[in-house]
């Protein structure tokens, strides 16, 4: 019978993103895949530490305890050959990770895989792989950074923290905040508050969670998957996020509006599983407390021209 993935979170997860594999990267890039095979080979049985997408990977696939038939699956993608991802398979197996499915491409791009597995969201350490897949496909996609030290997640619960603007939603109110000011925004989202927001890269996967949650036996108020807005919004451009959501008919357990205050002590205090932001200055100080993935803009996206802006502390009035 037919898998119906529609009611079924799919994630992908580069083995560099769910292990500690930097060692071997590095490796890779200077000796080339005759040294990383030789290498690999050799530490066949020395077990890979977690990595920064591990906790996240860990608490969403115990969410099919509470449930007869899964809700979540995991796969494993991997620019490895068969032989040189040998350690990444005993490693899942040490760790007791329920998790069957594979694909080691050797050397071959990820992108044209992600249809192919119905993936929702793919989590990579790779750049280039994750602006191809930006480019070339609908999936929430983002660019891992280093686990942070001293982080503790909970195991029960999974909680996934996002941006706004240009993360659930689309660019337009941001680029309107980058050319014409804050003045120019706010006058916008006021002006537009019962208008939805258009979708942005990580809208079809909020409301997949969102979905997911109704699978689950208990009241949405009491779920062990939560989900969170942490953005630089604030008054008077909040009102719009609440009524989109309304329109969207997705529940948020949580929304913090920060209006340009740092947001790493909030997202330390929810205890996220994840963090998607797609700017630098709000992800620098966010990714030593939490683990973080930066959503890249596609290629052709006015944002890339703002990309290398200078990054000064947030004012109170600053958007993002």
């Amino acid at each position: 019978m037919p898998v119906d993935f529609s009611k079924i979170l799919v994630v992908g997860v580069s083995s560099r993103a769910l292990f500690n594999l930097e060692e071997e990267e590095k490796i890779f890039r200077e000796q080339n895949i005759r040294g990383f095979r030789e290498y690999q080979f050799a530490n066949e049985n020395k077990l890979l530490k977690k990595g920064t997408a591990f906790p996240l990977v860990e608490a969403l696939l115990k969410l099919n305890t509470h449930v007869e038939k899964p809700i979540v699956e995991v796969v494993v993608m991997s620019r490895n050959s068969p032989e040189t991802g040998v350690r990444v398979l005993k490693a899942i197996e040490h760790y007791n990770l329920p998790i069957s499915r594979w694909a080691f491409s050797a050397g071959e791009p990820l992108a044209p895989f992600i249809k192919a597995f119905n993936v929702d969201l793919f989590l990579s350490r790779d750049e280039k792989d994750v602006q191809k897949i930006i480019d070339s496909s609908d999936c929430a996609t983002a660019l891992v950074y280093d686990p942070p030290e001293n982080f503790k997640p909970e195991t029960d619960r999974v909680k996934f923290a996002f941006d706004a603007d240009a993360v659930v939603f689309s660019e337009e109110s941001e680029i309107i905040f980058k050319e014409k000011g804050i003045e120019a925004f706010w006058k916008h989202e006021k002006e537009n508050e019962d208008v939805p927001l258009n979708d942005g890269p990580f809208a079809a996967l909020l409301r997949k969670l969102s979905y997911i949650q109704d699978f689950l036996p208990v009241e949405k108020e009491l779920s062990p998957l939560r989900i969170a807005i942490v953005t630089a919004r604030n008054s008077p451009s909040h009102m719009r996020v609440i009524k989109t959501f309304r329109k969207w008919n997705v529940y948020v357990d949580e929304a913090y509006f920060m209006g340009g205050w740092p947001k790493a002590p909030v997202l330390e205090a929810i205890g996220t599983h994840i963090f998607f932001d797609d700017q630098d200055s709000h992800l620098s100080d966010s990714k030593t407390k939490v683990p973080c993935g930066k959503v890249l803009y596609k290629t052709n996206s006015i944002l890339k021209n703002y990309e290398k802006e200078i990054i000064v502390e947030p004012k109170k009035e600053k958007k993002k």
